[in-house]
């Protein structure tokens, strides 16, 4: 078969003791995940169901990197995050079979265009501009499950150094066997699948120059310099 122009890479992500990275297939986001944050935005605490979006795999961006100022927005959100990594297959998984299928974890931040999210919201639109875009899926090196048990370990994200998020994973509204098998009712998890698992309160808008690093206990960091607009 001959294809009419060449595609990107698979993007990948290192993995610590390994010299084999993580290719990644799908990127899955949860909303509104610790009650603090979705109070600070002024929403309701849904207690029903998570929800859910998508970012593309084009959007993910490696610790490390400085990154323009992101188009079309004039306040870019930072929102740290854990997230999973799916390591095996999973369909219509039982939360308490879930914590098989996870091959490790990460720090990241879902970076957000809030103003165009806000006003997707109004209209009752679909989120996709205000969160799949260029960089805005930001991973560092991922931990082998093996190798990090979650305890309600602190997530923190200092802008400057100055601390602007700061809270503990045990406050998640979903846990993540229940996130893993709410995810499987929908879709067939296959390794290669990532999970952003939700933010603390605290998120704020970022500006060019500022660096953003981003921390869970018992994991690798995340570093992000914003750069000027292109």
């Amino acid at each position: 078969m001959t294809l009419l122009f060449d595609l990107p890479e698979t993007p990948s992500i290192p993995v610590q003791g390994s010299q084999a990275r993580y290719p990644v297939r799908r990127v899955f986001c949860v909303g509104r995940n610790y009650a603090a944050h979705a109070l600070e935005l002024g929403n309701a605490v849904d207690r029903e169901a998570p929800i859910w979006f998508n970012k593309a795999p084009a959007a993910l961006c490696l610790s490390g990197a400085t990154i323009p100022y992101p188009p079309g927005t004039a306040n870019c959100h930072y929102e740290m995050e854990l997230v999973v990594t799916i390591g095996a297959p999973a369909f219509r998984i039982a939360p308490e079979a879930a914590m098989a299928v996870v091959h490790g974890y990460a720090c990241g931040l879902d970076m957000t265009r809030r103003d165009l999210q806000n006003a997707a919201k109004a209209k009752g639109y679909p989120w996709d501009t205000g969160k799949d875009f260029e960089n805005g899926a930001v991973i560092g090196p991922i931990t082998p499950a093996a190798g990090f048990s979650l305890a309600g370990q602190r997530i923190a994200l200092t802008q400057n150094g100055a601390v602007k998020q700061d809270g503990v994973l045990s406050d998640m509204i979903w846990s993540i066997p229940e996130l893993i098998a709410d995810l499987s009712r929908l879709y067939h998890l296959a390794p290669g699948d990532l999970i952003y698992t939700g933010t603390p309160a605290g998120v704020s808008a970022v500006a060019p120059g500022d660096v953003l690093e981003g921390t869970v206990d018992g994991l690798e960091p995340l570093r992000l310099e914003i750069g000027a607009a292109e």
